[in-house]
């Protein structure tokens, strides 16, 4: 499997590769992992998975613009089971926005077990022989290598993973979620955080997903048939429920005196960013360790850094000004000091590891945070479940000029 470039440019040629199979190939064989060593140019067979997640994740891309290219390739019915994998991204990010309080629970929940591993020798040896790939259960220990090897898992591969890891393992479901964030190149704190919550019964209360030797053996094309697994997947439970709380769409900011913009990992398009006027200068920053306590793996903070690394080059063509790079062990505001600017303009900073990290310093140094605007439409629908999100979403985009 050959390893995304962390580059618009490369973003943009995946999409463009991608488009044609984005219609009827995508709704009829995504479902299905046919592994790492089938995605070759010669055999195509990974051509039923678009592979594109590490770009929207860091929005080398835009969510607007993947379902654009959509709709331009196939139209929005024949499209329709696409754009409703982009549009469950969305769904995941204002979930989480409006309900914060998972994302904290889920980071103290996860400092803790991470202590019992050392306390506890037998919960540590089921922890290493998982991540290492020593279970003894084929298909999953294939996968815990593909994720380190390659920093990818199919979709379906995540959630048998997950349900094996919670359910026949008995691992707690916080430290499998981070063992992703450490490696998945994609690992985002929202779609992340909630999929694990969801195949343990906790997202949809009640409601858990068992992996089975059957639907693996069938949707690996028999690469796997494991034996052992948990005969019943039983929910999950937790004492806390979470109250929505819902989102403030930030005002545009007005023209006035000279900005900085910060341009973060979280998103890295500044070109397409409403902006009140052209920036004085770009800032830069970048924070992939700060994802898991164990840190991540080299691959991905390469790709974290050099999507930053990218928008900061493609930011200083597009609007002509100086660029720096904010190691975090200097303070933003000196920076700001030294570029004699008193403005910061961000865009959203949304919930997860950067925003714990950087959240309070960058608020404190006058900014206006930058809503764009499809997740300014589609976030704020995530109240309750997915699907009243995909029933509203055409609304959403039709007013900004797509037509599902």
């Amino acid at each position: 499997m050959t390893h995304p470039q962390p580059t618009r440019a490369a973003a943009l040629s995946r999409l463009t590769d991608f488009a044609a199979n984005m219609g009827h190939n995508y709704a009829h064989k995504r479902n299905f992992d046919y592994g790492p060593d089938a995605d070759t140019e010669q055999d195509g067979w990974r051509d039923n998975v678009s592979r594109l997640s590490p770009y929207v994740r860091h929005k080398l891309f835009t969510e607007q613009e993947l379902i654009a290219a959509a709709i331009e390739a196939h139209g929005a019915r024949d499209a329709d089971k696409f754009i409703a994998e982009v549009l469950w991204r969305g769904y995941f990010k204002g979930w989480l926005e409006q309900r914060s309080e998972v994302w904290t629970d889920y980071v103290t929940n996860r400092d803790a077990q991470f202590k019992q591993l050392k306390a506890l020798g037998g919960l540590r040896k089921t922890y290493e022989q998982a991540i290492e790939g020593r279970t003894g259960i084929d298909a999953f220990d294939h996968w815990a290598k593909e994720l380190v090897e390659t920093g990818y898992l199919h979709n379906h591969a995540r959630m048998w993973f997950a349900s094996i890891w919670i359910f026949t393992m008995k691992l707690p479901w916080e430290l499998g979620a981070d063992f992703f964030l450490q490696h998945l190149l994609d690992g985002d704190a929202a779609s992340n955080t909630l999929s694990w919550r969801w195949v343990g019964g906790l997202h949809t209360k009640g409601k858990t997903y068992l992996a089975t030797k059957d639907n693996i053996a069938q949707f690996t094309d028999g690469r796997f048939t494991p034996i052992g697994l948990a005969a019943e997947a039983v929910p999950l439970e937790e004492d806390k429920s979470y109250k929505l709380r819902p989102l403030k769409i930030p005002p545009v900011p007005p023209a006035a005196a000279a900005f900085a913009l910060l341009v973060h990992e979280e998103d890295c398009h500044p070109e397409s960013l409403v902006l009140p006027q052209k920036p004085a200068l770009i800032i830069g920053v970048s924070g992939p360790d700060g994802k898991s306590p164990k840190g991540v793996s080299d691959k991905v903070r390469a790709f974290s850094n050099g999507a930053v690394a990218d928008a900061l080059a493609r930011a200083a063509d597009h609007f002509g000004c100086d660029t720096v790079f904010w190691n975090q062990g200097e303070k933003l505001r000196d920076i700001l000091a030294e570029a004699k600017l008193e403005r910061l303009l961000a865009p959203w900073l949304p919930v997860g590891a950067l925003k714990d990290a950087i959240g309070k310093e960058v608020n404190g140094n006058n900014v206006r945070w930058i809503m764009r605007e499809y997740d300014a439409g589609i976030w704020p629908l995530a109240t309750r479940g997915f699907f009243p999100v995909k029933k509203k979403a055409p609304d959403v985009l039709r007013a900004m000029g797509m037509e599902l």
